[in-house]
């Protein structure tokens, strides 16, 4: 190990950029949040935990912004494919 480095050159941030349409951030989550979806990666066999969240908040968006018309059918089908 040197005794002096020399960071006059360095630059502060992110070692690695986040890919193009992805935004780097700090988020608190509950421990039982993480725990639930860590062990759903582990009985996958792999992945990544935060593709998974980052999943679930894209159908939350998507079922949120769903027309009640559109709710009430595919809760419908669901129903009946359950029942059969």
């Amino acid at each position: 190990m040197k005794r002096q480095y020399d960071f006059s050159k360095g630059k502060r941030g992110a070692v690695v950029r986040a890919p193009k349409g992805k935004t780097r951030i700090t988020i608190r989550l509950d421990d039982d949040v993480l725990v639930w979806f860590r062990r759903q990666v582990d009985l996958a066999g792999g992945g990544n935990y935060q593709t998974l969240i980052n999943d679930a908040l894209q159908q939350h968006i998507a079922r949120v912004e769903e027309p009640l018309e559109d709710t009430l059918r595919r809760v419908i089908r669901e129903e009946i494919r359950h029942r059969a």
